[in-house]
Protein backbone atom coordinates (compact mmCIF):
# COMPACT_ATOMS: atom_id res chain seq x y z
CA UNK A 1 0.00 0.00 0.00
CA UNK A 2 2.05 3.12 -1.23
CA UNK A 3 0.81 6.75 -2.43
CA UNK A 4 0.94 7.41 -6.51
CA UNK A 5 4.05 8.16 -7.63
CA UNK A 6 2.21 10.63 -10.22
CA UNK A 7 2.37 14.04 -8.12
CA UNK A 8 -0.83 14.41 -7.42
CA UNK A 9 -3.05 13.94 -4.87
CA UNK A 10 -4.39 10.57 -5.69
CA UNK A 11 -4.03 8.32 -3.07
CA UNK A 12 -4.39 4.44 -3.61
CA UNK A 13 -7.98 3.10 -2.57
CA UNK A 14 -6.62 0.56 -0.11
CA UNK A 15 -4.51 3.35 1.54
CA UNK A 16 -7.96 5.59 2.02
CA UNK A 17 -9.33 2.53 2.96
CA UNK A 18 -7.11 1.75 6.02
CA UNK A 19 -6.69 6.10 6.94
CA UNK A 20 -10.81 5.53 7.38
CA UNK A 21 -10.51 2.84 9.73
CA UNK A 22 -7.46 4.17 11.82
CA UNK A 23 -9.61 7.34 11.80
CA UNK A 24 -12.63 5.55 13.08
CA UNK A 25 -10.89 4.35 15.88
CA UNK A 26 -9.18 7.00 16.89
CA UNK A 27 -13.06 8.89 16.70
CA UNK A 28 -13.67 5.97 18.92
CA UNK A 29 -11.33 6.55 21.64
CA UNK A 30 -11.99 9.75 21.60
CA UNK A 31 -15.39 9.61 22.15
CA UNK A 32 -14.71 6.81 25.23
CA UNK A 33 -12.36 9.38 26.42
CA UNK A 34 -15.14 12.13 26.35
CA UNK A 35 -17.36 9.95 28.54
CA UNK A 36 -15.00 9.03 30.90
CA UNK A 37 -13.96 12.54 31.80
CA UNK A 38 -17.72 13.12 32.21
CA UNK A 39 -18.19 10.49 34.63
CA UNK A 40 -14.16 11.80 36.39
CA UNK A 41 -16.13 14.94 36.57
CA UNK A 42 -19.62 13.74 37.82
CA UNK A 43 -17.37 11.79 41.05
CA UNK A 44 -15.27 14.95 41.90
CA UNK A 45 -18.37 17.23 41.71
CA UNK A 46 -19.55 15.12 44.52
CA UNK A 47 -16.12 15.58 45.99
CA UNK A 48 -16.57 19.60 45.57
CA UNK A 49 -20.10 19.44 47.37
CA UNK A 50 -18.47 17.15 50.50
CA UNK A 51 -15.18 19.19 50.52
CA UNK A 52 -17.64 22.30 50.73
CA UNK A 53 -20.15 20.96 53.25
CA UNK A 54 -17.41 20.47 55.75
CA UNK A 55 -15.30 23.53 55.15
CA UNK A 56 -12.89 21.74 54.14
CA UNK A 57 -10.12 23.42 51.01
CA UNK A 58 -10.87 22.76 47.47
CA UNK A 59 -7.29 21.40 46.88
CA UNK A 60 -5.02 19.18 48.02
CA UNK A 61 -1.85 19.15 47.39
CA UNK A 62 -0.75 15.81 49.01
CA UNK A 63 -3.72 13.79 47.23
CA UNK A 64 -2.59 15.83 44.03
CA UNK A 65 1.31 14.54 44.42
CA UNK A 66 0.09 10.83 44.78
CA UNK A 67 -1.90 11.11 41.48
CA UNK A 68 0.27 12.47 39.65
CA UNK A 69 3.12 10.07 40.30
CA UNK A 70 0.29 7.13 39.92
CA UNK A 71 -0.25 8.59 36.51
CA UNK A 72 2.84 8.87 35.68
CA UNK A 73 3.74 4.99 36.50
CA UNK A 74 0.69 4.01 34.50
CA UNK A 75 1.86 5.91 31.66
CA UNK A 76 5.22 4.18 31.61
CA UNK A 77 3.67 1.05 31.81
CA UNK A 78 1.67 1.80 28.97
CA UNK A 79 4.59 3.36 26.77
CA UNK A 80 2.89 6.84 27.06
CA UNK A 81 5.10 9.56 27.75
CA UNK A 82 4.73 10.24 31.43
CA UNK A 83 5.22 14.32 30.73
CA UNK A 84 2.23 14.17 29.03
CA UNK A 85 0.51 12.53 31.02
CA UNK A 86 1.25 14.36 33.54
CA UNK A 87 0.33 17.73 32.09
CA UNK A 88 -2.85 16.43 31.50
CA UNK A 89 -3.51 15.38 34.84
CA UNK A 90 -2.33 18.59 36.27
CA UNK A 91 -4.83 20.84 33.47
CA UNK A 92 -7.84 18.33 34.51
CA UNK A 93 -6.90 18.91 38.93
CA UNK A 94 -6.43 22.48 37.90
CA UNK A 95 -10.20 22.81 36.51
CA UNK A 96 -11.37 20.81 39.23
CA UNK A 97 -10.10 22.62 41.76
CA UNK A 98 -11.53 25.37 39.84
CA UNK A 99 -15.10 23.83 39.93
CA UNK A 100 -14.41 22.76 44.11
CA UNK A 101 -13.72 26.86 44.97
CA UNK A 102 -16.88 28.04 42.59
CA UNK A 103 -18.95 25.24 45.08
CA UNK A 104 -17.76 26.29 47.71
CA UNK A 105 -18.25 30.14 47.06
CA UNK A 106 -22.23 28.99 45.72
CA UNK A 107 -22.82 27.33 49.31
CA UNK A 108 -21.44 30.04 50.79
CA UNK A 109 -19.41 28.60 52.63
CA UNK A 110 -16.48 29.53 51.04
CA UNK A 111 -13.03 26.87 52.19
CA UNK A 112 -11.26 27.80 55.12
CA UNK A 113 -13.41 31.20 55.92
CA UNK A 114 -13.76 32.72 52.53
CA UNK A 115 -10.41 31.78 50.99
CA UNK A 116 -9.48 29.46 48.54
CA UNK A 117 -6.37 26.92 49.86
CA UNK A 118 -3.39 28.40 47.99
CA UNK A 119 -2.81 26.03 44.72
Amino acid sequence: MTTSSTGTDEVDPAVREELARLRDSIDNIDAAVVHMLAERFKATQQVGHLKAAHRLPPADPDREGRQIARLRSLAEDAKLDPGFAEKFLNFIIAEVIRHHERIADDTGNGALGGLSAPR
